[in-house]
């Protein structure tokens, strides 16, 4: 959250100062106006002011704060820090980086992604993964144009939505097995990648990218 806003905050102003507050609420009012009206007191907000900041559903709140997680997220490492890490580092650190952002707030996590898992938001909560995901990649140095940009930000949503599966319950300390299993997921891909690289090398990838995505949703090890 900003540390203030400004005497006549424009309803984006108002957005971005509240998103962050918002999962908190949410945990107990569910994603509507209750939470809305609940982190606007808070932070001392006008009420009808927030509404209208707020006022296309419970979606558009679940994508305001996302988007805060991501600031959030990409606050974590400098560009320097990033660039002393091999690309896999750099990708598990933003990934837990969001995690960590995220772990104050399962339970608002928890009912937002029940509410994006409806078909009728599923598009919407596709964008928001692949937006994640291409945050990520960007924070990491990715500046592929062809189609290595598309198969790189789909494999990573797909590692990062079966990691979300395992952070929601998981009761390790540190969140222990959430990281081996993000550990497992990353590792999958680099594997992939070394196997694409090879393969296209012949004349072509003969590999399927729907049934490798599949595999990365299961835990196994």
């Amino acid at each position: 959250m900003a540390a203030s806003l400004p005497d006549d905050p424009t309803l984006d102003e108002v957005r971005a100062f509240l998103a962050p507050s918002l999962a908190a609420q949410a945990a107990f009012d569910g994603w509507n106006e209750k939470a809305v009206l609940a982190a606007a007191d808070l932070a001392g907000v006008d009420s009808d002011l927030a509404r209208l900041a707020f006022n296309d559903g419970p979606v558009d709140m679940i994508d305001a704060w996302f988007q805060a997680v991501d600031a959030q997220m990409a606050m974590k490492y400098s560009a320097d820090e990033l660039a002393g890490m091999k690309i896999r580092e750099r990708i598990k650190a933003l990934v837990e980086a969001r995690l960590e952002a995220l772990a104050a707030d399962r339970e608002g996590l928890r009912r937002a992604l029940a509410i994006l898992a409806a078909p009728p938001h599923l598009r919407r909560a596709a964008k928001m993964g692949w937006r994640a995901a291409d945050k990520m990649w960007r924070l990491a140095g990715d500046t592929a144009t062809d189609y290595n940009h598309y198969t790189k930000r789909t494999l990573l949503s797909g590692v990062y939505g079966s990691t979300l599966s395992v952070f929601l319950d998981d009761e390790s300390d540190g969140y222990a097995e959430t990281k081996a299993f993000l550990d497992r997921r990353i590792e999958n891909v680099m594997q992939f990648e070394k196997m694409k690289a090879k393969v296209t090398g012949r004349g072509g990838d003969r590999f399927s990218m729907a049934r490798f995505i599949g595999r990365l949703r299961y835990r196994g090890a």
